[in-house]
């Protein structure tokens, strides 16, 4: 019997050698690749798993943000509480709008996820007192790493990090637990009926199946990871800010899951990666890089429609196959 290799474990091993291997633009840029992952894989569960296309995503993102910084700058919460704080916090939000939300269907559906995003949006933008308004609240503090840098001092050959690369190992360990978690999820009887679900919600309402019990559940989960991610991209940006939950937010995570393609686990963690280093490819040579991406996506979109991921695993499976007739 054949056993596949821990992928997963292989790429998080190589991901903790970043700092040490590449300059200090390719740890930031790691760090903002790792987060939105999460924060796509998180989209993952409504759209490609339960088919309930979000358009509003970017809500809970903010929300998770504006916890974890108000915490830690304004009350002084240390981070391990602020953490799952935001994961919290997003997720009740996601089960108040997502009772709403999961009455209607199709495009109905996702235009209420955009109109209580623009809520969202609206409250950051406009309440100053709370959230700093149009300024945001800049100057989000780190974790204490104090602990780390004994450790580090004490063994020598780990060498000297900077607190960014100390929060980015940080953030790889959290993220790869949140990732494990969601694929614990969507393997469990509970993730293959949001895959019933899909494909055919009538019939899994015929057979007895509260799908809107089911999608409300999916809906709050998503909401919940979605708002870890925003808590952890508010401490890497050192501020939070309104356009955090805007819809332009929204639309560039729905990109990543489509590109990386829907439905698969990493697919959506490979589109934040294309997405991110074609964003930063682009802009280092031209000012024009909004049209060049876009074309670049569009050629993407139609070459691989079902995203990189599933074209990956088709010819997997047809190589596979070519091989078992030989």
């Amino acid at each position: 019997m054949i056993t596949r290799p821990p992928w997963a474990l292989l790429l998080l091993i190589a991901a903790l050698f970043v700092p040490a291997l590449g300059s200090r633009f390719y740890t930031f840029l790691a760090n903002d690749v790792v987060i939105w992952a999460l924060f796509a894989t998180s989209l993952n569960l409504l759209v490609g798993y339960t088919g309930l296309v979000s358009f509003g995503h970017a809500a809970y993102f903010g929300i998770g943000a504006y916890t974890a910084g108000i915490l830690m700058k304004q009350v002084g919460v240390p981070f391990l509480l602020a953490f799952p704080a935001a994961g919290l916090m997003a997720a009740g939000f996601a089960a108040v709008f997502g009772f709403f939300c999961v009455r209607l269907t199709r495009i109905y559906f996702a235009m209420l996820t955009l109109a209580f995003a623009q809520i969202v949006w609206a409250i950051c933008f406009k309440w100053n007192e709370v959230t700093g308004g149009e300024q945001g609240m800049p100057e989000i503090p780190y974790p204490d790493f104090a602990w780390a840098e004994r450790v580090a001092a004490a063994l020598p050959f780990l060498g000297s990090y900077r607190t960014s690369e100390y929060f980015y190992f940080l953030t790889l360990v959290l993220v790869g637990l949140c990732l494990w978690i969601l694929r614990r999820i969507v393997g469990s009887p509970f993730g293959r009926m949001l895959t019933t679900i899909r494909e055919n919600p009538e019939r899994a309402e015929f057979i007895g199946v509260n799908v809107r019990r089911y999608e409300l559940a999916a809906f709050v989960l998503a909401g919940a990871f979605a708002g870890l991610a925003g808590g952890l991209f508010g401490i890497f940006n050192r501020g939070v800010f309104p356009d955090f939950a805007y819809w332009t937010k929204s639309a560039e995570v729905l990109i990543m899951t489509l590109l990386g393609g829907m439905g698969t686990f990493f697919g959506p963690a490979l589109g934040a990666l294309v997405l991110l280093w074609l964003n930063q490819q682009i802009l280092s040579h031209t000012q024009y890089w909004p049209a060049i991406l876009g074309a670049i996506l569009i050629v993407l979109l139609f070459v691989f429609p079902g995203g990189i991921a599933g074209a990956t695993l088709a010819l997997a499976r047809r190589l596979g196959w070519r091989s078992a007739r030989a």
